[in-house]
């Protein structure tokens, strides 16, 4: 039973950091939108990077919640269908890390190159 409200928190957190994230992403968008800027490029990939790191957070929550919930009595299904969930959400954890970094680099050649014009 407290198990289940572990879980139920997990989950919670993760819509909340997602949820949070996304709406600051989307005023942060618009406003660079609504403002002239010449860095719009840069800007956007700082959001989508941001965003990223974010998602990674809320897929560990997700992750954790799965785990709580088949901590109690788990059946070879529940272990198996685990399995599979934490595979999944680990590639795709990988894949948006990977890309943060990727991105990351990007913007650190650009800046270097920009200095030395």
């Amino acid at each position: 039973m407290i198990v289940d409200y572990l879980a139920a928190g997990a989950e919670i957190a993760a819509a909340v950091v997602i949820g949070g994230a996304v709406f600051r992403g989307i005023f942060a968008y618009l406003r660079l939108s609504f403002s002239h800027s010449r860095q719009h490029f840069d800007a956007t990939e700082n959001i989508r990077l941001q965003l990223g790191r974010v998602l990674i957070l809320g897929l560990e929550f997700t992750v954790a919640s799965d785990i709580l919930r088949t901590a109690v009595a788990p059946t070879r299904q529940d272990i198996l269908n685990l399995g599979a969930i934490v595979l999944l959400r680990t590639l795709l954890n990988y894949f948006v890390e990977r890309e943060i970094q990727q991105g990351e680099q990007r913007r650190l050649q650009e800046s270097e190159f920009d200095r030395s014009i």
